[in-house]
C-alpha cells in the first residue's frame, strides 16, 4: 500500500495517497497485534477488503498493468497452493523435503529469524538449495 501511496502522490492524487497511507498504517498496526502470540486474526473480510482497496487504487490511478505485475506474487502463490493440493490428492504425500513437516517447527522459532535462518542452516549442514526449497514450501 505504501507503493500505491507513492504512485498516487506522484500523480498528484493526494486524497488517494492519504487513503493508501492510512491503509498501510492500519496494516502495520495489525501486524503489531498479530505477532507471536497472535491476539487477532484477519480472516477473509480483511484480506478481501485489502484486495478491493488495492484494485480500486490501481483503477483510480490508472496503473492497472503495473499493479498486475506487482500482484504477480499473489498469482504465483495461488498457483503454488493449487499445485500442492492437486499433488497431495493425486499422490497422497506432502511435498516437504527430508520428511520435514510444518507442525515440527515452533512459530516463535521462525518469526523474526529471516536474517538468521540461512546462517543457521549452513551451521547445521543444510545446503542453500535445500533450505530454499523448505522455506519456499513453508511460505
Amino acid at each position: 500500500m505504501l507503493v500505491m501511496a507513492m504512485v498516487a502522490f506522484n500523480y498528484d492524487e493526494l486524497n488517494l495517497a492519504v487513503f493508501a497511507g492510512a491503509i498501510a498504517g492500519a496494516c502495520v498496526g495489525f501486524l503489531w497485534y498479530n505477532s507471536y502470540p497472535a491476539s487477532i486474526f484477519m480472516g477473509d473480510t480483511g484480506s478481501l477488503a485489502l484486495g478491493a482497496a488495492l484494485a480500486a487504487l490501481a483503477v483510480l490511478t490508472k496503473t492497472e498493468v503495473t499493479s498486475l505485475i506487482m500482484g504477480g506474487l499473489f498469482i504465483v502463490e495461488a498457483l503454488s497452493v493449487i499445485i500442492q493440493v492437486a499433488s497431495f490428492k493425486l499422490t497422497g504425500k506432502r511435498g516437504l523435503p527430508h520428511g520435514a513437516h510444518p507442525s515440527s517447527f515452533r512459530e516463535e522459532g521462525l518469526v523474526g529469524d529471516e536474517g538468521r535462518l540461512p546462517l543457521l542452516d549452513r551451521l547445521r549442514g543444510v545446503s542453500p538449495r535445500s533450505g530454499f526449497a523448505l522455506y519456499f514450501q513453508l511460505g
